[in-house]
């Protein structure tokens, strides 16, 4: 069964949002259901959505020997 959802947005994010649907190739209801069911199947233990990106990244360097001190070193050098 399908119930219709009314949501209150700023013109310019609709405008943005018909623009990427059209490039999509979807309407945006079909692109807003897909971004709900996306943030209500994620993990519940985080309670923080990921995006497919950060998921596929998640535990890649988990065989590395890096460590928290390598990564403040890393930002030292960078912005001092």
């Amino acid at each position: 069964m399908q119930t219709k959802l009314t949501l209150r947005l700023e013109d310019q994010l609709v405008e943005q949002a018909k623009s990427y649907a059209a490039q999509a190739g979807k309407s945006v209801s079909q692109i807003v259901a897909e971004y709900f069911k996306l943030i209500t199947t994620q993990n519940i233990k985080t309670n923080t959505p990921s995006t497919p990106i950060t998921q596929s990244l998640r535990g890649l360097l988990r065989e590395s020997k890096l460590d928290e001190k390598d990564y403040k070193k890393y930002l030292e050098g960078k912005h001092l």
